[in-house]
């Protein structure tokens, strides 16, 4: 007899993640079954997001009160990119590539998605700079 194991969402308990990453869930109501990627993806990408925070003009980190803001929201906007993007070609057949060569033009593919995600949001913050309700909107997902 074979048993089969359905995989549970993996539970998070969202008094153990940072304060801002459970403001982005609770302001944007993130999908309790999104919560274990989001915090995966919030816990690997963390070098490479403060690469993109350290390259920001100051005056685009003040629309921000700090770091860990700019983390979450990256964090949110890749986890959804991730998701569509999984979704769209998780089962799509590239012709003229091996399984091999499929798999690793699909990690290729989501690196860039994910890597826009960072670019996206740099953009909106150096923009929100200029724009008071966009500045305001940003303000409003960490307002307490």
């Amino acid at each position: 007899m074979s048993e089969q194991h359905e995989s549970a969402p993996e539970t998070v308990n969202l008094e153990d993640l940072s304060e801002e990453l459970q403001q982005v869930i609770k302001y944007e109501q993130v999908p309790v079954e999104m919560h274990g990627m989001l915090v995966s993806v919030h816990e690997v990408s963390e070098a490479s997001v403060r690469e993109a925070w350290d390259e920001l003009p100051a005056s685009a980190q003040n629309v921000l009160d700090n770091f860990e803001q700019f983390h979450a929201l990256v964090s949110l906007s890749q986890s959804y990119a991730g998701v569509d993007f999984l979704s769209q070609y998780q089962d799509a057949k590239i012709e003229d590539l091996d399984d091999k060569q499929a798999e690793d033009y699909k990690a290729q593919l989501l690196d860039q998605v994910l890597f826009n995600c960072v670019k996206d949001l740099c953009k909106q913050l150096k923009k929100a700079r200029l724009k008071p309700p966009m500045k305001k909107e940003f303000r409003d997902i960490f307002a307490k």
